[in-house]
């Protein structure tokens, strides 16, 4: 399928103890959505440093279509410590190349012809980065389809980011701790998870609300319907990744045409699968690939 979908702000290496991944959310969803059949583009910056060259090299490995400017700043890293079950902890380096992406004429086109596109709240943290993001959002055509991966890591967001984000964005992601965040940000402490997700599907017309409680299973939200589906028990590798390529198998699903319902269970799948690699952009299983062509 020719259709354009971005993934739209930090691309880094992700640094484990015993090795270095390439990573970054929008990077991983757009390679994600590449594998359904799409065009998925990759829409950051690096460094002009061995760092930046090794991630131009891993894209084009990939296979994956980048519009990826390159900065006076160096490459994004991010320190990754693993818990006993798998579950990532994050020391992200500040003042780095995501931080500085440029909105150039190559990139106004690109937005233009966008069917689809993944931002988070991580890569506005900067002001020029922020700009580029709401510019790009302000030039795709009316029928593209905005996703706020919400995305909250360490102090690198405000009320006003998300305000922002979630006003202009169709479909919002949100995992069991961020919903946690925004429900003190608003004042909601009394209301429940669901209680939240149709508030804030109510309060930004949003067409979709996606939360994700790790082993606890996900709902799915639009106005009409709610769809839960628990989590498969797999063997844990890491989770790095795995909330990327829920996102990304959901929206494919859905741009196929198939119901809620269905491109929910495809999204359950495939974000378990990729929790039984390591690193965040896995080649995905056959099967997983041929339910969407």
């Amino acid at each position: 399928m020719n259709k354009i979908i971005v993934g739209l702000g930090e691309i880094l290496w992700d640094i484990f103890p015993e090795r270095k991944i390439l990573g970054g959310a929008p990077a991983n969803f757009a390679y994600h959505v590449s594998q359904f059949g799409f065009n998925g583009y990759a829409l950051s910056a690096i460094g002009n440093d061995p760092l930046g060259r090794e991630i131009l090299d891993s894209l084009v490995e990939k296979k994956l279509n980048h519009l990826i400017e390159t900065t006076d700043y160096p490459t994004g890293t991010v320190q990754v410590t693993l818990s006993g079950d798998g579950i990532p902890r994050y020391e992200i380096c500040e003042n780095v190349a995501w931080d500085n992406i440029p909105f150039t004429e190559k990139t106004e086109n690109l937005a233009k012809e966008s069917a689809a596109v993944c931002f988070g709240s991580l890569a506005q943290r900067s002001s020029r980065s922020r700009e580029t993001i709401k510019k790009f959002l302000m030039t795709v055509p009316t029928e593209c389809i905005k996703i706020f991966d919400i995305n909250l890591r360490q102090h690198y967001y405000t009320k006003e980011i998300i305000e922002e984000s979630l006003e202009i964005s169709d479909i919002l992601k949100i995992n069991e701790d961020e919903i946690k965040i925004v429900a003190d940000m608003y004042g909601w402490k009394e209301m429940d998870e669901q209680q939240i997700c149709r508030q804030l599907l109510k309060q930004y017309s949003l067409g979709i609300v996606i939360l994700t409680k790790g082993t606890d299973g996900s709902f799915v939200f639009n106005n009409e319907e709610v769809s839960y589906l628990p989590t498969p028990k797999v063997d844990v590798a890491d989770t790095v990744g795995a909330g990327d390529s829920f996102t990304a198998a959901f929206i494919a699903a859905f741009l196929h045409g198939k119901p809620i319902t269905e491109a929910h269970r495809l999204a359950v799948e495939v974000s378990a699968y990729v929790c039984q690699q390591h690193g965040a952009m896995p080649r995905l299983a056959d099967a997983h690939i041929e339910a969407f062509l």
